[in-house]
């Protein structure tokens, strides 16, 4: 749990600084300053002006997760999830509701943290209409990737048993999301939950991920070509542009693409943390959102804190900011622990 905290947090980092870029972009950006296939952080150091200013990085994070700005982990939507699903599990237990989590989301989760699907349904709350009907009332975003982000803790929580981490992460998601939406959070929460019984590799992970969800929908059909094209391409770059043929047309935030691009990175990476939070964050659309969940699968499957590299560790310096109340400076080794009390519980 340590590492799949620290995993989590370290894939968030890498891709922070280009979140929102196009695909070619982030290839220049990392080709330019020798980083290309991507093997560490980003940096603004000795890249040429002129691609500085044709792409310029994130406004909200280049500022704390550029290489050279690094200092401790800064708050980012990616890791107050996983906060508020902690806080939930402390105060309502795996049995928790809907409505529980809701109440939560409004005396905890400040409304300016929240967006797209999760800020639909906050305003819905605030109006007076109560789950489900706060995922679809006047809700263009409740297939994009929000649940899926939130779905960590109830994998962390139910180790070797992925349909009950499915279920919970059910939820948790019908607040904000359907369909598709919410199948994302269940094949994000059984993979992990199938990484922390520490018997399966990558591929058996995956394909657990995949028998919680409807098969024939289009999220299943997305995760296998994922799959299948990682598995057909020895080039991940070339893995990534059919996956771009074929999904580009999906919002950069919607859950599809981008699963259908953390299965490919998970797969090609078989398994090697560093492998896999670069190829998820080098694939473009929702680079934080995918390097922070391949980092939390991969580091589960690394199974120690001291398997991560430490040049991707060590600028962490044990500190996550966040505007979650109660959390803000706490260690990644604290957190693993109370993460840990809470997989013990009945």
């Amino acid at each position: 749990l340590h590492a799949a905290w620290l995993g989590r947090a370290v894939g968030c980092l890498l891709g922070k600084p280009v979140e929102k870029l196009p695909l070619s972009a982030i290839r220049d950006l990392a080709r330019a300053t020798g980083n290309w296939p991507l093997n560490s952080w980003f940096t603004a150091k000795g890249l040429p002006a002129d691609l500085a200013a044709a792409h310029p990085w994130n406004r909200r994070s280049a500022g704390t997760s550029l290489a050279e700005n690094i200092d401790g982990m800064p708050e980012d939507d990616d890791l107050n999830y996983p906060l508020l699903n902690l806080l939930l599990l402390q105060r309502h237990g795996k049995n928790f509701t809907t409505a529980q989590l809701a109440r939560l989301w409004l005396d905890e989760l400040p409304a300016g943290r929240t967006f797209t699907a999760e800020r639909i349904a906050y305003r819905n709350l605030l109006s007076g209409i109560e789950p489900p009907l706060t995922a679809r009332h006047r809700n263009p975003f409740r297939e994009w990737i929000g649940a899926a982000i939130r779905a960590d803790i109830h994998g962390w929580t139910h180790p070797g048993d992925p349909a009950a981490a499915a279920a919970q992460a059910y939820r948790d998601a019908s607040l904000t999301h359907t369909a598709n939406g919410i199948y994302g959070a269940m094949f994000v929460a059984a993979t992990i939950a199938t990484a922390a019984g520490g018997r399966s590799d990558i591929h058996q992970c995956l394909r657990t991920g995949l028998s919680v969800i409807p098969p024939r929908s289009r999220l299943a059909q997305a995760i296998r070509f994922g799959i299948d094209t990682a598995h057909k391409e020895p080039d991940f770059e070339q893995a990534v542009d059919l996956i771009h043929a074929i999904y580009g047309h999906h919002h950069w935030v919607h859950v599809i693409p981008n699963a259908a691009l953390l299965a490919a990175a998970l797969t090609h990476a078989d398994g090697d943390f560093t492998g896999s939070i670069c190829r998820a964050v080098s694939g473009g659309w929702d680079t934080d959102s995918n390097g922070a969940t391949a980092g939390s699968i991969a580091g589960l499957l690394a199974g120690h804190p001291d398997a991560l590299p430490d040049r991707w560790t060590a600028p962490l310096k044990n500190r996550l900011a966040t505007s979650v109340p109660g959390f803000a400076g706490i260690g990644f080794d604290t957190l693993a622990h109370l993460t840990h009390q809470e997989a013990l519980r009945p």
